[in-house]
């Protein structure tokens, strides 16, 4: 904080907006340096463990995962107005991604007795599905808004 001394509440804003585009960037980076993973992950070592019917879930859910890792990305190279009323739909695509397509992969990996199956993964699948489509919601939305 010490290096917003002495400087324009203006200048402030600005570091912050910046700081705040670094991060989303960041965020979407990481969101899509997992969606690369766990898809080479699927492809090498979950190919030799089940049939190719039992992989679709999972390639849908990596599918999903990459969509919304671009909209994400796009939403956090917007324009700094733009941005600013973004914020809430870029959660929502995060949210989305850990509960749509972390569960399908969940499920995937529980038919491979990779990890234990929990009663409460299936129903999280519809729910990220949600977030999805809330997020998408709201960025239609503002597109329609007038600007000022």
């Amino acid at each position: 904080m010490s290096n917003f001394v002495g400087q324009s509440w203006r200048t402030k804003l600005r570091l912050y907006r910046q700081r705040m585009q670094n991060k989303f960037i960041f965020i979407a980076g990481v969101f899509g340096i997992l969606a690369v993973t766990l898809g080479a992950f699927g492809a090498h070592a979950l190919k030799a463990l089940l049939p190719a019917e039992q992989l679709s879930a999972y390639q849908t859910g990596i599918s999903y995962h990459f969509y919304h890792c671009l909209a994400m990305l796009g939403i956090a190279i917007s324009p700094e107005k733009t941005r600013n009323s973004l914020g809430l739909p870029f959660l929502l695509f995060m949210i989305g991604i850990c509960l749509f397509s972390g569960s399908l992969y969940w499920i995937t990996l529980a038919k491979a007795d990779v990890v234990p199956m929990f009663g409460l993964v299936g129903p999280l699948t519809p729910v990220g599905g949600l977030f999805f489509v809330a997020g998408w919601t709201i960025l239609a939305f503002q597109g329609m808004k007038k600007s000022a």
